[in-house]
């Protein structure tokens, strides 16, 4: 059954189910809701172009990248634009099935679009195992379904929140999964298309921080989360999070926590986690 053909107040197999499917759509595409609908339509355009309209609002277009919420009760329309398809997943939800905090409150209608092309698959990859489970029917299908929709919205609620530029999200991204390796600022702007003063300011603007602290930063939490939970020594951490340095390692630590490494794992490990050899710092 596709939307269009939903009433405003369709059955489900009981309020909390999520219904989801994944269409591409010709010109002449439309489902005219004027009572609205009883729970939340969540939609992201793969390509082509679709339309929102909503009374009293200026009409919304929505093109690849877009992701869509369309709050419960509000009188709507949506379609193909003319002239164009409209490539999109989509999924109704209970408002009981997500928390509020993720989702808009103030508008009827919220659009946001993504830029980062790798948070674009991450929002993909959770539609498709919606659509896999939901399908599949297996044990626990609707929350695996509703695990995979809470991560597309929090992909959503991030961005929402942060309005980064998506070069300087990759640039995190990327700084995030090489973080043992040197920084390259002049091959990390190549990666994010930016000459590297661009980038190194836009990062700045954007984050509070220059590349290099940021690194450090994402360095330093990680090497004491290995010092509170595991039995691995300071210097051995120090290697884990790519610091060669152990001197270095230890000022930065200290930057950041006010204590030496060695302390800060005495201070904060949980009882019968002990390093095999305690490092002096």
């Amino acid at each position: 059954m596709r939307p269009k053909d939903l009433p405003s107040s369709f059955p489900l197999e009981n309020e909390d189910t999520l219904l989801a499917g994944h269409f591409d759509e010709p010109e002449g595409y439309v489902a005219k809701r004027p009572r609205g609908m009883n729970d939340w339509l969540v939609t992201f355009t793969l390509g082509g172009e679709g339309f929102y309209r909503i009374p009293g609002r200026e009409e919304a277009r929505v093109r690849a990248g877009d992701v869509a919420l369309l709050k419960p009760g509000t009188p709507h329309e949506y379609g193909t634009s003319p002239g164009e398809r409209w490539h999109f997943v989509w999924a109704h939800f209970s408002p009981r099935t997500i928390e509020a905090g993720l989702l808009p409150q103030d508008e009827p209608l919220d659009v946001q679009r993504v830029e980062s092309g790798h948070v674009r698959k991450r929002i993909l990859r959770a539609f498709r195992r919606i659509l896999a489970d939901s399908r599949e029917r297996g044990d626990y299908w609707q929350e695996l379904c509703v695990g995979a929709l809470r991560e597309a919205l929090l992909l959503v609620a991030q961005r929402r929140r942060n309005k980064r530029d998506a070069r300087v999200e990759e640039a995190l991204r990327l700084l995030s999964i090489h973080m043992r390796e040197p920084v390259r600022i002049e091959a990390l702007a190549r990666a994010v298309r930016l000459s590297p003063s661009r980038l190194s300011h836009l990062f700045k603007e954007q984050t509070g921080e220059s590349i290099v602290d940021a690194l450090n930063g994402m360095r330093i939490r990680q090497a004491a989360l290995l010092l509170e939970h595991t039995g691995r020594t300071a210097s051995e951490v120090s290697y884990d999070v790519g610091y060669h340095n152990y001197n270095h390692f230890i000022n930065q630590f200290r930057k950041r926590y006010g204590l030496s490494p060695s302390a800060y794992q005495k201070q904060k490990r949980p009882q019968g986690i002990s390093p095999a050899d305690a490092s002096k710092d």
